[in-house]
């Protein structure tokens, strides 16, 4: 229902998307850097991890619920803190209910907790929140209608108000979803746009702030990626504490800062676990093995990314692989066939455009200059 508006020709032609970008990069990332470089005794620095984790939510929650029901993360750094701690104890236990929901369960009710009892404290508060700012932007749509101020239109919610609308009308009861989405549309839009806004603000943050410590090693990087940048129209020069937006099909063009995005996502793997998958049936061949139907089987995309046929020197972050080769581009089709950064398949990241649309307009920040 919503793969349309994460499509990669959806975003870079979004006109709400560009406006809520236009909101985020300059009415708040731009004064926070400033802020953090003053020559002031009060100011300790700049922990870049949490505030890309902010930039990451308040990206993904304009997108979800438009910038006027979205997060403040970047401004409210009391509340951003607060909910990172919840959601950093929250992840450390998911196994039990992840991998043995019904063992979990049974022994619950004998009063055995595998997972401890502050942590379903958090899930919930998490879970609150993000209802909260749903309810209130489904009553807005249901009130006054979609909202002719773009920065203010709630894309993801929207879309999914409207397919589960034309799904009633097309299917009624005979829908497969109409017994639990149908019936409940609202905690169902909550519940699924939960879902992308923990998805995304997290990869995301770790991804910006590995790029971060690699262009501040460099100054010869940074030059780089910055006369890379001037070539963009409107040129990406900061003047009166703003940037011009890029156009966005320019931006996704540029060879660098790709290649740069790449090999971080390469190296680093914000989601490099193990992403189960459960074989069909009678059977699959995998490589030389035949694995029986129903075995729960999995990659990870850590190991995948350290391939050294693919990868040469994996563990060396080295963004020139990502470029094109003189003469010879079997090195780049080799490591562009086995990045597995968004996953693939039917399973495959939904977000996987935003989310390079997001690292760009981010990252572009350690580039611009200063008139």
């Amino acid at each position: 229902m919503v793969s349309n508006i994460y499509s990669k020709s959806y975003i870079t032609n979004s006109i709400s998307q560009s406006a809520q970008s236009d909101i985020i990069l300059n009415t708040r990332l731009i004064p926070a850097l400033e802020d953090s470089m003053s020559n002031t005794e009060d100011t300790p620095g700049i922990d870049v991890h949490s505030l890309f984790c902010a930039v990451a939510m308040d990206f993904i929650s304009a997108y979800c619920f438009g910038i006027q029901r979205s997060s403040n993360f970047i401004n409210d750094k009391s509340y951003r803190e607060h909910w990172l701690k919840l959601y950093k104890t929250r992840k450390g236990y998911g196994f039990f209910a992840q991998e043995l929901p019904r063992v979990s369960k049974a022994l619950q009710l004998l009063g055995i907790r595998l997972t401890p009892r502050w942590v379903d404290g958090a899930n919930r508060e998490l879970e609150a929140w993000c209802k909260a700012l749903s309810d209130a932007t489904l009553e807005d749509l249901r009130r006054t209608g979609p909202s002719l101020d773009t920065v203010n239109d709630p894309l993801v919610v929207r879309t999914l108000l409207a397919g589960y609308e034309k799904e009633r009308k097309t299917h009624g009861i005979t829908s497969p979803i109409h017994s639990n989405t149908l019936l409940n549309p609202d905690l169902s839009v909550a519940s699924e746009v939960f879902d992308h806004i923990l998805a995304g603000q997290e990869t995301t943050g770790v991804a910006l702030t590995y790029l971060s410590h690699h262009l501040s090693q460099s100054l010869d990087l940074q030059s780089l990626l910055r006369d890379e940048l001037r070539t963009l129209q409107p040129n990406m020069v900061l003047r009166g504490g703003r940037i011009a937006m890029p156009d966005s099909k320019q931006l996704h063009n540029l060879p660098i800062l790709h290649a740069m995005i790449l090999e971080t996502v390469r190296r680093y793997a914000p989601a490099g676990g193990p992403e189960p998958r459960v074989v069909p049936s009678p059977s699959c061949c995998i490589g030389a093995y035949e694995i029986p139907g129903g075995t729960r089987i999995s990659a990870s995309a850590f190991n995948l990314h350290r391939d050294e046929r693919a990868y040469p020197c994996p563990e060396q972050w080295d963004y020139t692989r990502w470029l094109a080769d003189d003469g010879d581009s079997s090195s780049r089709q080799a490591a562009t066939k086995q990045f597995w950064g968004f996953s693939s398949g039917g399973r495959m990241c939904l977000g996987s455009n935003f989310a390079m649309h997001g690292w760009c307009c981010t990252a572009q920040q350690d580039g611009i200059e200063v008139y």
